[in-house]
């Protein structure tokens, strides 16, 4: 069985984006795109909420073709645009990026059969309602935070509730940013 990986961008005081729902805190840098790009390497399929879903098919299918788009982008999109996507949405009605299946509803042991039937691994970016319903069913077995030295002060969460979490490995980038990988701890 494969492992379903969370790969989330989150500032020191806990939050995914700003009040706005902004990323504009986020640090960049070759460390980060080695990361970014080993991430999808290692996946053979994505899982999607409909926004995270819509901004990525309209930015990530569009740079193979953009002359301006940078080394590291043109590597990554290959990449992702190769994996198998699926889209958690009740009103998405067409999925049009290559690949990309959509599904109204988790269903837990759907999710684990996919588990089973994944080669290399299932990756999720962004789509906070599908973390937390996933992470309700313990269906996570990996949680790759990576802290940004920045403090917004208020903005959205990744969860809603109560979740601990074990520490199994971190790794400090030059950019200040921290990877901190967790599993799920006891109930």
């Amino acid at each position: 069985m494969k492992k379903i990986i969370v790969t989330m961008w989150t500032t020191l005081d806990g939050f995914i984006a700003d009040a706005e729902g902004e990323l504009g805190w986020i640090l960049g840098d070759a460390e980060m795109s080695d990361y970014e790009i080993e991430m999808v390497n290692d996946a053979d399929t994505i899982l999607l909420g409909r926004k995270t879903y819509q901004d990525f098919a309209n930015y990530w299918a569009k740079v193979p073709d953009n002359p301006k788009a940078a080394k590291w982008e043109k590597a990554f999109a290959d990449k992702i645009n190769a994996l198998k996507k699926i889209v958690f949405s009740k009103s998405l009605e067409k999925a049009e990026w290559n690949d990309s299946t959509i599904v109204k509803k988790i269903i837990p042991d759907e999710i684990k059969k996919l588990k089973k039937e994944s080669k290399k691994g299932i990756v999720i970016y962004g789509s906070a309602s599908i973390i937390r319903e996933l992470t309700r069913h313990r269906l996570i077995d990996e949680y790759q935070f990576l802290v940004h030295p920045t403090i917004l002060e208020k903005g959205i969460s990744l969860f809603d509730n109560k979740v601990n979490l074990k520490l199994v490995k971190s790794e400090p980038f030059k950019s200040g940013v921290v990877l901190l990988t967790y599993q799920l701890g006891k109930k």
